[in-house]
C-alpha cells in the first residue's frame, strides 16, 4: 500500500481543478485580484498561503477534541494569525523589498476564506494526516490561479516574467517590439486581473459541465 490511498490523492488533486477554491468556490478573490501584476509576488503569496493552511490545518486538527465550540472561531484566528506573523518576518528577514510589494497582503492571509473555511469545514473533523494534505492541495489549488494570472498580467503587462525581459527591449526595440508590439499597460490595473479570473471560471466551469453530460 503506498503511502496515499485513493481518498487521500483526492484531497491534493482535487482543489487543483474540480473544486478549486477560486474558481469553483470563488474564495480568496481579493488577493488574486491585488498582487497578481508580478509574478514573483504570486508564487510567494503562494507558497505563504500553503505553508499557514498546511501548518494549520494540523495544528486545529491535533486541537480539535480540547476546543470549546463556543470560542473555535477565536483559536482559528490565533493560531492563524501566529503563523501569519511567522511568514511574514520570513518574508521580511530574506526578501525585504518583496514583502514591502506584498505589504498589506501577507497580513490579510489571516482573513483568507479559504484558510478559515478548511479549518471549520475539516480540520476540525478530520486527523492530523488527511488535515494537513486537504491544507495544502487547496492552497495548492489556489496558488495555482494565482500563478496563472500573474503570468499572464505580467507578461502581457510588462512583457517580462520573474523580472526577466522575455519580449525584447521596449526601448531598444528588439524582440517583439521591433514589430510595433506594445505592453498593454490595463493588465496591470485590478480590474484586469478580475477578467482573467473571470474568463479563468469559465473555462473550468465549462470543462466541468462537459464532463458531467459525458
Amino acid at each position: 500500500m503506498g503511502l496515499l490511498s485513493k481518498k487521500d490523492t483526492k484531497l491534493i488533486t482535487d482543489p487543483l481543478a474540480d473544486n478549486n477554491p477560486i474558481t469553483i468556490q470563488v474564495l480568496g478573490i481579493c488577493s488574486a485580484l491585488a498582487i497578481t501584476a508580478q509574478l514573483k509576488a504570486s508564487i510567494v503569496m503562494a507558497v505563504s498561503v500553503m505553508a499557514v493552511l498546511g501548518i494549520g490545518n494540523v495544528v486545529i486538527s491535533l486541537m480539535r477534541n480540547i476546543i470549546p465550540s463556543k470560542i473555535r472561531i477565536i483559536v482559528q484566528l490565533v493560531v492563524v494569525a501566529a503563523l501569519v506573523i511567522i511568514v511574514d518576518q520570513v518574508l521580511k528577514a530574506y526578501s525585504y523589498e518583496l514583502s514591502k510589494t506584498l505589504s498589506v497582503f501577507v497580513g490579510l492571509i489571516i482573513t483568507n476564506c479559504i484558510i478559515m473555511g478548511r479549518f471549520e469545514a475539516f480540520a476540525l473533523a478530520n486527523g492530523p494526516w488527511r488535515s494537513f494534505l486537504d491544507g495544502i492541495g487547496n492552497a495548492a489549488g489556489y496558488g495555482l490561479i494565482l500563478i496563472i494570472v500573474g503570468f499572464f498580467r505580467e507578461l502581457l503587462g510588462s512583457g517580462t516574467l520573474l523580472g526577466f525581459k522575455v519580449l525584447g527591449d521596449p526601448i531598444e526595440k528588439t524582440g517583439l517590439y521591433a514589430i510595433g508590439y506594445e505592453n498593454n499597460g490595463f493588465m496591470l490595473l485590478s480590474p484586469m486581473a478580475l477578467i482573467v479570473v473571470g474568463i479563468i471560471i469559465w473555462v473550468q466551469r465549462s470543462r466541468n459541465s462537459a464532463l458531467i453530460e459525458d
